[in-house]
């Protein structure tokens, strides 16, 4: 049985802290078919000293970052990786470790997924990458998230129009050409260097029936929670076994979640969230632990929760939340390496650049002509700092075998 895989498990951690933070990356074209570039709008680009610093007293050194695809290939199998390569001298400086997405929504403006020449494209990109990242540190781990969020893109620029290729009815072609360019990719990655940890990050949802909802429902439910598996039985061969994928293709399974990644499923009607609090005892809401687990059943690998964060003043309870519940996970005896910050500063709404969503550590406060500067959420950080002891109390009891850094 898997569930007692958890407990026996030797695989070593490659992450320096149990913490972790990410800096927004999205490079994509939003719904107005205008290219957006947070990593420059948060400033993070001109800030990274700045931020670097400010992670240490939390204890985080392991952050997710973005080489922005757009960017670096602006003519087709031309390649700048100038700014990576700042960004990865500025690591190194402040001893951060960096887990890089490959492709973070963002395409060349010459690409769609739908486009014939996509994977060939993007597993040329993992080629260059590998040569260009090993040529200035030929040493040491590299984590890889080739494409972040396969699921949620798919259906943002397969279904509803958000971004390319603006298409309504084509989310599962999307989502086929896309999991072709990671399968690809991945083979590229480990072809060019065979150390590569790759790191998926997809979304973790619990799709839920109405209450007292009939036995069509709930099988209706019951799919639509499954569909969100997709991308991942695709990566690991489950699935579309054409594609060529393999349980081999993936390291460690990167899960996001957030406050409201639980709905009801009901034809013709928008999502009904489940309030994460759960102050009504609704027998349809799941713990993040359950969901842990079942993500684990399903595939027996390691599990980072590469995405976690709430808007506004409820920051700090929900990472409490988040905290007591990998802590339970801990207990289970799973093994849970890490919790990432995302985004570790605040970032904007894609769609409207003037509407900060103020969910990070740090908010901005912004200026006309300067980058914006970074406030820290004070009752956010007590929050962390406390939620850090109570899974480090628990991991230095369930998890020291593993080296994990909690």
């Amino acid at each position: 049985m898997l569930a007692t895989r958890s407990i026996q498990h030797t695989s070593p951690n490659p992450f320096r802290s149990f913490w972790m933070g990410g800096y927004e990356c999205t490079d994509q074209q939003n719904c107005f078919g205008i290219r957006v570039d947070l990593a420059k709008t948060t400033g993070h680009l001109d800030m990274l000293d700045e931020d670097y610093q400010n992670l240490h007293p939390f204890g985080i050194h392991t952050v997710r970052e973005g080489i922005r695809w757009s960017e670096v290939e602006k003519k087709a199998y031309q390649y700048d990786w100038s700014t990576v390569k700042l960004m990865l001298e500025k690591g190194r400086t402040h001893g951060i470790q960096q887990v890089w997405d490959l492709c973070h929504f963002g395409y060349p403006d010459d690409l769609t997924p739908l486009h014939p020449m996509f994977a060939r494209r993007f597993a040329a990109l993992c080629r260059a990458f590998v040569s260009f990242y090993r040529s200035v540190n030929p040493d040491g781990v590299l984590i890889v998230t080739p494409i972040n969020e396969v699921s949620f893109i798919s259906w943002l620029g397969g279904d509803v129009r958000g971004t390319s290729p603006y298409c309504v009815g084509q989310g599962w072609d999307v989502k086929y050409h896309l999991m072709r360019a990671y399968i690809e990719g991945v083979a590229a990655l480990r072809e060019a260097d065979p150390t590569i940890c790759i790191m998926s990050t997809e979304p973790l949802v619990n799709m839920v029936p109405p209450l007292k909802g009939t036995p069509q429902d709930i099988s209706r439910a019951k799919k639509a929670h499954n569909a969100q598996y997709q991308a991942m039985d695709i990566l690991t061969g489950r699935a579309c076994p054409e594609l060529g994928g393999s349980p081999d293709y993936v390291d460690i399974i990167g899960v996001n979640f957030y406050y409201n990644n639980q709905w009801v499923v009901e034809p013709n009607k928008p999502h009904h969230f489940l309030p994460w609090a759960n102050e009504g005892n609704d027998p349809r809401w799941r713990p993040l632990r359950s969901l842990f687990q079942e993500v684990y059943e399903r595939y027996g690998k390691p599990i980072v929760l590469s995405e976690t964060s709430h808007p506004g003043e409820d920051r700090p309870h929900w990472i409490r939340y988040v905290a007591s519940e990998c802590a339970a996970t801990l207990r289970r005896g799973l093994p849970l390496w890490g919790i990432c910050l995302y985004p570790i500063i605040d970032r904007p709404d894609w769609d409207n650049l003037d509407h900060w969503h103020r969910s990070g550590l740090w908010d901005a406060e912004l200026g006309e002509g300067l980058p914006p500067k970074r406030i820290l959420s004070e009752s956010y950080a007590q929050a962390l700092l406390e939620s850090q002891v109570v899974v480090r109390e628990t991991g230095l009891s369930h998890q020291v075998s593993a080296g994990i850094r909690v």
